[in-house]
């Protein structure tokens, strides 16, 4: 009998010429580019046509792209009635997941797997979720939607849209950032969610979807949000070494350390760092920035000899926070970014496809007799 790789650890089940890891090296790389060049040198939309395209765009295609974008970036009037008609207590990325599924009873030509028609379906998708997300909140609190602005980046459209005023120039490029760290990270587990569906042959709206589902679990995506309860929940820089040394006594895991693919630093938790700090200054959370750079000293004294260094997780709570965010909008926000790595996946999955359905080891009896119903 083989014997089964639990979670499927090291198992190769994909080509991909998207993101390069060296997790004992900590490296990262999208197209082959370090991810921290990228975030500190190029901007998300630069980014998503870089995984699409397995290149960076000249200055002409670049700007062609954006405007594509931007021309997406309003949400169909039936898509908006149907998020009028969720419950104020539902979770977003619920509404997010619905709504994207919605979308595709909209489209008429919902299943082409046609390259160009996938990717200009992809395009709206990930154009179309910043509004998702932004009306959803406008409606639980009782607020009038604001409309998207074409004028605006990605990034700055979407904080506009949450917040109805225009983001800081050092607000819209922390968030940029933050879709740039997010964008890609290999054959995890929502990725590989998209490219099984995707290589059903089926449509991108069930993959998006199908995607968001995975990524909503809190072994994936919802960390960050576990990162800021654990910073509530500690309370103030002078409390912090205690909390650490009692949480692995009692062998409690700190949120936003470790990874199961890092033993070294995560490399996008970097300049995303940086920028955490910044951003607190600027908008007067310095103590959440104080608070985390205390757990990182702090679990770095105990733990690093052992491979658990932060992970990107850990920062961008802090940044998020420090935009306004709330805590249940932390997961949406590495949807936001991640659709651009799922539909490139998708993208590449298509291009040379092959259904993925790989074999389970069965380990329970075998000749069972049938019993009878009345004799059971």
């Amino acid at each position: 009998m083989s014997t089964a790789s639990k979670g499927l650890e090291g198992i190769v089940a994909a080509d991909t010429q998207m993101s390069f890891i060296d997790g004992e090296k900590g490296v990262l790389e999208y197209v082959g580019i370090p991810i921290d060049e990228l975030a500190r040198h190029s901007t998300f939309e630069e980014t998503v046509f870089l995984l699409w395209n397995r290149r960076l765009p000249s200055r002409t295609e670049l700007e062609s792209f954006q405007r594509e974008m931007r021309s997406e970036y309003d949400l169909p009037a039936p898509i908006e009635k149907i998020i009028e008609t969720f419950p104020a207590g539902a979770q977003p990325m619920h509404a997010l997941r619905t709504a994207v599924s919605a979308m595709g009873m909209f489209d008429p030509d919902p299943n082409s797997v046609d390259p160009a028609q996938y990717r200009r379906k992809a395009l709206s998708i990930l154009a179309k979720a910043p509004a998702i997300i932004a009306a959803f909140d406008a409606r639980r609190n009782g607020r009038l939607v604001t409309r998207a602005d074409p004028s605006l980046s990605f990034a700055a459209n979407f904080l506009w849209m949450l917040n109805g005023k225009r983001p800081t120039p050092a607000m819209e490029r922390a968030f940029d950032v933050c879709m740039i760290l997010h964008a890609d990270h290999g054959l995890n587990a929502s990725t590989f969610t998209a490219r099984v569906i995707a290589s059903t042959l089926s449509d991108v709206y069930s993959a998006m979807a199908g995607a968001i589902g995975a990524l909503r679990g809190p072994l994936h995506g919802g960390a960050n949000e576990g990162v800021m309860t654990m910073l509530n929940e500690i309370g103030s820089v002078e409390k912090v070494d205690a909390w650490v040394e009692d949480a692995l006594r009692n062998k409690k895991k700190i949120m936003g350390f470790g990874h199961r693919v890092y033993r070294a630093y995560d490399p996008r938790a970097t300049y995303l760092k940086t920028l955490a700090e910044q951003l607190s200054k600027d908008t007067g959370n310095e103590r959440l920035f104080e608070m985390s750079r205390r757990i990182e000293t702090a679990m770095l004294n105990a733990v690093a000899a052992k491979g658990i260094y932060p992970n990107v997780d850990f920062y961008s709570a802090t940044t998020y926070h420090s935009l306004g965010l709330k805590l249940d909008l932390f997961t949406p926000m590495f949807a936001l970014s991640r659709i651009s790595g799922w539909a490139g996946h998708c993208l590449e999955q298509l291009a040379a496809n092959r259904l993925i359905r790989p074999d389970a080891d069965y380990v329970g009896p075998h000749d069972v007799a049938y019993t009878p119903l009345a004799a059971r």
